[in-house]
């Protein structure tokens, strides 16, 4: 799928914008603060429901305003043809909401499902530096488009922890919580490894496109691996009953990032890590591109922060031959990184305006 029109309401700075985007490569440029990554953020709204700069949505609503709007055509490629309608508030009282073609979302997945999109941004790094939530979330994202019943099993797996961790915090008996909370576990753990196992290919690919540190691509699926779920409940059962939580499970599965047998955070420098973030991002996009035949639309944001020359020339020339759509940003009109753009827009004095290139 590939977002076609753009309007948005009240985002940030922006009171409103419409664009009408290209295909190929769309080039945002403007100053420092124009605006220019709030465009990204509400593509990267109608694809998953949040922004990827915060987790507190109600940031993004404009200062005047009590909430945002945001609205998207997407289309599928020929030979057939379909399009959706995507629409994506948010307000202070009743938080997010979300409809496709008229109708509720039951789930924010489904956005994803409808129109599939990724970052790169300058704090791309964090998927290296920070806590296990943002890798999870990457990997899931590309789970649940290659299995259609992981959604299903995550959702019980949560309903199932929820309930246990309730009857934990309460001192009541949790065991009878476990044999859903095993049954959606092993489940969602199965898909996940899957996922790993079958990624290692176009990870080690995209390694070497980039021309980064070979950090190797692993998991820990929330407990030992010599013990199945159950198994690892019974076994802690009195910890679990001590910390009034359970501590062990799918809900603290990590992907692990390694050089050299240790956490890549602990020997790459902020730049690296941004590379390595990268080649997740890619990654993923190359891999759900190749299993589904739908390439997400890819958001490039001041792609050179932080990467030398060499390095910012090779994550350009493997973001071109990914085939999809492109959303990137420059400070000005004549910096196109990756060839001449299908289409400009220019952000100043918080107004959007398709600009005309010069032959």
């Amino acid at each position: 799928m590939r977002l076609t029109e753009l309007r948005l309401q009240d985002l940030r700075c922006l009171e409103q914008a419409h664009l009408s985007l290209h295909a190929r490569l769309n080039l945002i440029a403007g100053d420092n603060g124009s605006g220019k990554t709030t465009i990204l953020e509400a593509v990267y709204l109608l694809g998953r429901g949040r922004s990827f700069r915060t987790r507190h949505t109600e940031q993004l609503i404009r200062l005047q305003s009590s909430e945002l709007r945001v609205l998207g055509r997407v289309e599928a490629d020929v030979p057939d043809p379909v399009a959706h309608q995507i629409g994506v508030g948010f307000s202070r009282q009743q938080g997010i909401q979300a409809r496709i073609d008229g109708h509720d979302v039951a789930s924010l997945a489904e956005l994803s499902e409808t129109f599939p999109v990724q970052v790169i941004d300058p704090g791309i790094h964090r998927l290296v530096d920070e806590g296990p939530v943002q890798r999870r979330r990457w990997l899931d994202w590309a789970v649940f488009h290659v299995e259609p019943d992981f959604v299903r099993h995550w959702q019980g797996y949560s309903r199932a922890l929820k309930q246990r961790n309730a009857a934990l915090r309460c001192g009541a008996d949790p065991s009878p919580w476990d044999s859903e909370l095993v049954r959606w576990g092993e489940l969602l753990s199965a898909s996940r490894t899957r996922l790993i196992d079958a990624l290692q290919p176009y990870w080690t690919a995209v390694l070497a496109d980039l021309d980064a540190l070979p950090v190797t691509l692993g998991y820990f699926q929330g407990w030992s691996r010599e013990q199945d779920l159950a198994s690892a409940l019974s076994t802690h059962a009195l910890s679990d009953r001590e910390r009034g939580t359970t501590g062990y499970g799918p809900h603290r599965f990590d992907v692990l990032l390694r050089l050299e047998g240790r956490s890549a955070r602990e020997r790459i420098s902020r730049g690296q890590q941004k590379l390595i973030g990268a080649t997740m991002a890619l990654t993923m996009s190359r891999y759900v591109t190749v299993v589904t035949g739908r390439a997400p639309t890819l958001l490039l944001d001041d792609p050179a922060a932080e990467l030398d020359r060499l390095h910012t020339e090779r994550l350009l020339a493997t973001v071109a031959g990914l085939g999809g759509q492109l959303i990137v940003t420059a400070l000005r009109l004549e910096d196109t990184p990756l060839g001449t753009p299908d289409r400009v827009f220019h952000v100043e004095h918080r107004e959007v305006k398709t600009a005309i290139m010069s032959v």
